[in-house]
């Protein structure tokens, strides 16, 4: 009974102090279409270590890493390299073992480190003022659009529809149960003309991403534009933070709020996570912003030190003022982050973005060269979307076949969209070499031919 302490009679017990009859009952939010109806086919109720070892190491082996040939996924996670000395400086015991600093004062080294992210992260984006990061880049898209219903005290919500899906339905179930009206628009290769369109006095914000899910980029400038004309805000979203590295900051283009995904730097893909979310924001919407706030200072001797400036979060003290529900930072990720971003620097940084966009523009060159192939845009980063007369799913499966992994089906992220049912969005990094694109451009050749 190690792992069930609990007798029928304790269990009964509780249930009677709740008022509930069963366990059951925790579940009537649920839709019967989305619980188990009984045990899942195949697996046995019990076995031993050895057989579930044995089982699990079967399971693991079906699996192919982004390191076992040519790769070209993208659509929101981003395989890059990540050097052996940021996992040397994050499995020191003193970073390994720390957890969310509730004596925050005790734990200099934890709050320098939180110090060091936000700075890098305000600097990357442009923005005046970052917070100690969040879950990832849905989680801070979803923040951020509650943050600006706060902010102007109004309830509806404008997302392009060239924001990624993902984050776009992360954003909808935040707002909704807040009686947020969340309006998304139809996906498109590029609608951020069209996005400016919505600004409204009834609107809350504009959300809009660069470069977007098919990897156009867009200066959104006149989106910003259009919504402080209506004293609404305009939200910034990304997927791809080196991109930073080489287009227009959202700062620049009058973003008041910019969220995205830090997983790129310092973090490995791992099969889908953690990962880890990064938000920033303009000082004076700094009261507002959810999570935490490291600061520097001084001590009584005059000599440098840190402590959390701000932290509206419902465990502290001032939980009625909590601006979110988020329970921690991710400060381990945050820290590969921050130890990655170090040892590249300003300039590190954008010779691995010119990397990265001189691969993705080898790759365009040498796929649009092959017949039957068009690209979706001639404005991107490191990742685009092209078409062909095949179905995407049995494309890459067929390229698949081949030893090369092409991409992701647009399809996968706008199910029932007709006019995507051909497209695939394929992203190229610098870990892609010129004999990788090559084995791509000849396989998809052959699997069109």
């Amino acid at each position: 009974m190690r792992y069930l302490p609990l007798s029928a009679a304790d269990r009964a017990a509780m249930l009677d102090v709740i008022g509930a009859q069963s366990v059951d009952e925790f579940y009537h939010d649920v839709p019967e279409a989305a619980r188990l109806g009984g045990k899942i086919d195949g697996l046995p109720d019990h076995q031993g270590e050895l057989a579930v070892e044995r089982h699990m190491a079967a399971l693991a082996g079906k699996n192919r890493t982004a390191s076992e040939g040519p790769f070209f996924v993208g659509c929101g996670a981003y395989k890059h390299h990540v050097p052996a000395s940021v996992d040397h400086i994050i499995q020191r015991s003193e970073f390994l073992t720390t957890y969310t600093p509730y004596q925050p004062e005790i734990a200099q080294g934890t709050l320098q480190t939180v110090f060091e992210f936000q700075s890098q992260v305000a600097e990357l984006t442009g923005m005046e003022v970052a917070n100690a990061s969040m879950y990832d880049g849905s989680t801070a898209a979803a923040e951020a659009a509650l943050m600006a219903c706060r902010v102007t005290k109004r309830k509806k919500v404008i997302v392009s529809g060239g924001v990624h899906p993902h984050y776009a339905e992360t954003i909808s179930t935040a707002c909704e149960t807040q009686g947020i009206e969340v309006i998304v628009l139809p996906a498109a290769f590029d609608d951020e003309a069209a996005l400016s369109t919505y600004a409204a006095d009834d609107v809350a914000c504009l959300m809009g991403q660069s470069p977007n899910v098919f990897g156009t980029v867009t200066d959104m400038t006149a989106i910003a534009d259009a919504a402080h004309a209506h004293k609404a805000l305009f939200v910034s979203v990304f997927t791809e933070v080196v991109s930073l590295g080489l287009v227009k900051t959202p700062g620049e283009m009058g973003a008041d709020i910019a969220v995205g995904e830090g997983q790129s730097i310092g973090n490995p893909l791992g099969f889908g996570g953690p990962y880890v979310g990064l938000f920033a924001c303009s000082q004076k919407l700094i009261r507002q912003m959810p999570g935490r706030v490291c600061g520097q200072t001084v001590d009584a001797d005059g000599k440098r030190g840190f402590v959390l400036t701000l932290s509206t979060r419902e465990q502290h003290i001032r939980r009625d003022k909590a601006t979110s529900n988020i329970c921690t930072n991710a400060g381990l990720c945050s820290l590969a982050f921050t130890a990655h971003m170090t040892l590249l620097g300003g300039t590190g940084l954008e010779q691995l973005a010119m990397l990265n966009h001189e691969a993705a523009c080898d790759l365009a060159d040498a796929l649009e060269a092959v017949p039957g192939v068009t690209l979706k845009t001639d404005r991107f980063f490191n990742e685009f979307a092209f078409e062909t007369p095949m179905e995407a799913g049995a494309l890459l499966e067929a390229l698949d076949t081949k030893g090369v992994v092409g991409g992701v089906r647009a399809s996968r992220v706008y199910p029932g969209v007709a006019e995507l049912e051909n497209v695939v969005i394929c992203a190229a990094t610098e870990c892609n070499t010129a004999e990788g694109i090559a084995a791509y451009a000849k396989a998809l050749g052959e699997v069109l031919s």
